[in-house]
């Protein structure tokens, strides 16, 4: 048994523009992912496109020879691109100006008729949907309401947790694991994971897939993207032993 191993590329276009050049590519960084063992690439289109832009995606789409996930607030706006663009799988995330990067689950159990509406457009358009939530039992409920095949476990809580209180959310992450499971859903964790916390996560049984993207990239400025990618492999390989 193995965990599927995503990686999100956001933050090459965020040195990128820094700079405001054209370098480094996320595209190019998606292929040396691939090539040292990435099961997918993971993309969040921001409103404001603050690192990823629509040429990026479209560049991504085109090149992506193993699986695209594309990340993106419930808006009108996005719904227009992934009906065009078309990845493998949206995951619908919440989304706010003044944020560094996405904080918290999206509210799926309040998200109201506008949010049922397009994610139903998406599911009728053939796209995989996924949500991005908070591990709460309601807000399962809600997702599989909604058509998901798939939720994405916010891990953040978990990952800036210390003391007694990090066991405390690793088990909250385990239970929610566990109901989606038994509600038919598969499950996808992320947000903060890095090399060292992401052992736990890949031990739950119930979690199939981690995405990941700011500590690869991280990592990667001190030993190349390559390895980044080869030792988080490892970590979720440890994890996986201890199931």
């Amino acid at each position: 048994m193995t965990i599927r191993l995503h990686i999100n590329v956001d933050h090459v276009a965020t040195i990128r523009n820094a700079r405001g050049t054209i370098y480094p590519d996320p595209s190019f960084a998606a292929a040396v992912c691939e090539r040292a063992g990435a099961d997918g690439i993971t993309a969040h289109l921001r409103e404001d496109r603050r690192h990823i832009s629509d040429a990026d995606v479209e560049k991504l789409r085109a090149q992506i020879t193993t699986f695209f996930n594309l990340e993106m607030a419930p808006t009108e706006e996005m719904l227009q691109v992934a009906l065009r663009i078309r990845p493998d799988t949206v995951t619908l995330v919440p989304e706010r100006r003044e944020e560094r990067t996405t904080e918290g689950g999206l509210d799926a159990l309040r998200g109201g008729a506008a949010l049922g509406l397009l994610c139903r457009r998406l599911v009728e358009a053939g796209i995989r949907l996924s949500l991005f939530i908070a591990p709460d039992d309601a807000q399962i409920e809600a997702s599989r309401d909604l058509g998901a095949t798939q939720i994405e476990l916010h891990t953040g809580e978990y990952c800036s947790a210390q003391g007694t209180q990090r066991p405390e959310q690793l088990s909250l992450l385990r239970h929610a694991a566990q109901r989606a499971n038994a509600r038919g859903l598969e499950v996808a964790a992320g947000h903060g994971l890095t090399r060292h916390n992401a052992v736990e996560v890949a031990a739950i049984a119930a979690i199939a897939e981690v995405n990941i993207g700011h500590a690869i990239i991280s990592d990667a400025i001190f030993g190349g993207l390559d390895a980044a990618v080869r030792d988080m492999r490892a970590a979720l390989e440890r994890g996986i032993g201890m199931r």
